[in-house]
């Protein structure tokens, strides 16, 4: 998307502004109203002792949300160190770690504290966050915005032949409750509202080093 190479993907919102023009398309994202299982800081202290918080390589929006929830709401200054893989088996002592996605199925559980992102981000904001939206880098035909929507709909309309597929493969996590519940897959009007006030508060954070 940033080096042009594509017109439309499902991109995480903290590329949002990198890119030269960016068009958010209506209706569909990944976010969470809440908690979403899936997206965590785990620590073997409380948060007021963390002292050290590894960054998952994988995902440039949930860094950037622990990064403002450290500042806001929970009010600690910890030092933020980019993480590589395997740096989950590195939580130890005041050392936390950011984790994202499946690795979190295995992981729930297994310490004394844990902070789900989007559900501490509810309660700082009282508004749903999304992690992902389909973006362009430039205006789209209109044709193909009706067509590419009326798709994602359908793909909605099947999820239940997604968990068929996939909760073998999961067990025993359950994918259902997941992708129905904890997921929330709709751009609504208060999924724009989340969106916008996080990129707000992304412009006040002071770069990595």
């Amino acid at each position: 998307m940033i080096e042009n190479e594509v017109d439309l993907g499902l991109i995480p919102v903290a590329v949002i502004p990198s890119l030269k023009e960016s068009h958010i398309l209506p209706g569909f994202c990944i976010g969470a109203d809440g908690p979403v299982d899936s997206v965590k800081l785990y620590s073997q202290v409380p948060l007021k002792e963390i002292k050290t918080i590894l960054l998952d390589y994988q995902s440039r929006t949930s860094v950037t949300l622990v990064r403002v929830l450290a500042n806001e709401y929970w009010k600690i200054s910890p030092e933020w160190k980019k993480a590589s893989e395997g740096f989950e088996n590195d939580v130890s002592g005041n050392t936390a770690a950011v984790v994202i996605g499946d690795r979190t199925f295995t992981l729930n559980g297994k310490f004394p504290y844990e902070y789900d992102l989007a559900g501490e981000w509810k309660m700082l904001t009282g508004l749903p966050f999304v992690f992902a939206c389909w973006v362009s880098n430039k205006k789209l035909p209109e044709d193909f915005i009706s067509r590419f929507l009326l798709a994602m709909e359908q793909g909605l309309q099947h999820i239940t032949d997604v968990v068929r597929k996939e909760s073998i493969k999961y067990a025993p996590f359950d994918v259902e409750n997941y992708l129905s519940k904890s997921l929330k897959l709709r751009l609504d009007t208060r999924a724009e509202q989340g969106l916008g006030m996080f990129l707000e508060k992304m412009k006040q954070l002071p770069a990595l080093g």
